[in-house]
């Protein structure tokens, strides 16, 4: 994955083409992995929206995406559970505290990417660096299952593997496949687990599913690990 260069090309009769430098600046995921030394599954999303649209520095953080919502459904019956009162914004302490107390990890699929657009809609994103999974799977050696949160976090981990499947063949919503990453690097000498990749719906609003339908999917998946 490289990054795309425009073109600035001259010809006779036109003048050099011009480019909103902001919707084409190359950008850090701005939220460090969250990883539990005792995680058995792990979250894996894309890329934040622009910090304009945070109501917290965290992963999911602009207040009108249902991820925590749909965590505090799934777990305690209570979609303002990881709620600040009557704030709209989540409390990340305690939805750190959580995830090390359940074994949940979240670590996004991309590391550098461009908003083509300048939002955060995933079909507008240049991924330009990916996840290293050669450096944050030894931080969680009991994750067994990795989970997306949208077709475009699928996209980037099918890119990973040594021989990048079909499109045809990734896993729909709320399907799974196995996951035969193998070191990239080449300095492990160990084996890595067998991994499972599930794919489960995206959380924005804009992702056209009811809000139950995706409480229903999160809650089926994390019973399945024995979360529940």
């Amino acid at each position: 994955m490289t990054i795309k260069t425009p073109s600035t090309q001259k010809t006779a009769d036109t003048k050099p083409t011009s480019f909103d430098d902001k919707a084409t600046e190359l950008e850090n995921h701005p939220f460090e992995p969250v990883l539990p030394p005792n995680a058995t599954v792990m979250m894996m999303g894309t890329f934040p929206p622009t910090a304009d649209k945070w109501a917290m520095s965290f992963h999911y953080p602009n207040f009108y995406n249902d991820m925590w919502r749909i965590y505090g459904r799934v777990f305690f019956d209570d979609a303002d559970y990881f709620r600040v009162g009557d704030e709209k914004c989540f409390d990340p302490e305690r939805i750190r505290d959580f995830m090390f107390e359940r074994g949940i990890a979240s670590c996004p699929t991309v590391k550098q990417a461009i908003r083509e657009t300048g939002n955060a809609s995933d079909k507008n994103l240049t991924v330009v660096t990916p996840v290293d999974l050669d450096n944050i799977l030894p931080q969680v050696p009991h994750v067994k299952t990795l989970f997306t949160t949208g077709g475009k976090a699928t996209e980037v981990l099918m890119s990973l593997l040594e021989t990048p499947p079909a499109k045809s063949t990734y896993p729909k919503t709320n399907q799974s496949m196995d996951y035969p990453y193998q070191w990239q690097n080449g300095n492990q000498t160990d084996m890595v687990n067998d991994l499972t990749l599930y794919r489960l719906p995206s959380t924005s609003r804009a992702y056209p599913l009811a809000l139950d339908k995706k409480v229903a999917a999160y809650k089926a998946f994390f019973e399945r690990m024995g979360k529940l």
